[in-house]
């Protein structure tokens, strides 16, 4: 195993550590009746027009979020509002609404979404599929690409601050994973991970996890 494997794995089991606790120190502050409220009619309003009738999006390019961890929604409301997502996506369509929505709002979002059943598997490509499975579950060690399984979970159900990848759109997938491979979304880990991807392996990621 290479010295930047080794270093790569030594940060994502830091960050699991850290995402171990965050459920609990979130729970100290529930949301009030008034915030849930507020956060359901902007589901079933501003929220459905792009995310779709309870979190399924139909639109390729839009994330589904029904069934989403909790915390990641949570995390990255919060990065929108404070505009630390510079992404284009986010700068166009996200800071402006984030940015109307307090502490409470944006938890009681975050608890609406991830109590919705998320969004089924869409069969594709059996070959990209297959391909994208085995990169999932074994990542490549030669190219310091751990399993993507170490963070978003066996079953690509993820946990914490680390999202559901499953059922989601491969579209919007492929296009995140070349935003972050690029640094045009900010996060240095998933940076390690995607920068020596080729873009027919993003292809075949996300075929996979839009198919589980």
């Amino acid at each position: 195993m290479n010295l930047a494997f080794q270093s790569l794995k030594t940060v994502l089991g830091a960050l699991l550590l850290t995402a171990a606790v965050l459920p609990q120190a979130g729970a100290q502050t529930a949301p009030d009746q008034n915030s849930r409220e507020a956060a359901r009619r902007l589901a079933k309003g501003m929220c459905m027009s792009c995310h779709g009738e309870d979190g399924v999006s139909s639109k390729p390019l839009v994330p589904r979020i029904a069934g989403q961890q909790r915390a990641y929604l949570e995390a990255q409301l919060k990065a929108f509002r404070r505009q630390n997502r510079a992404d284009p996506e986010a700068h166009d369509y996200m800071w402006g609404i984030a940015a109307t929505l307090d502490d409470n709002v944006v938890a009681s979002l975050a608890d609406y979404y991830s109590k919705l059943p998320p969004a089924k598997g869409e069969p594709g490509d059996a070959a990209l599929i297959a391909e994208g499975k085995t990169l999932f579950e074994r990542g490549h060690d030669d190219r310091g690409v751990p399993a993507c399984t170490v963070c978003h979970g066996d079953n690509a159900e993820g946990h914490s601050v680390f999202p559901r990848l499953a059922g989601q759109h491969g579209q919007y997938l492929a296009r995140q994973m070349q935003l972050l491979r690029s640094r045009l979304r900010d996060s240095p880990v998933m940076h390690g991970v995607t920068k020596d991807l080729a873009d027919e392996e993003i292809r075949a990621l996300a075929m996979y996890l839009q198919a589980r």
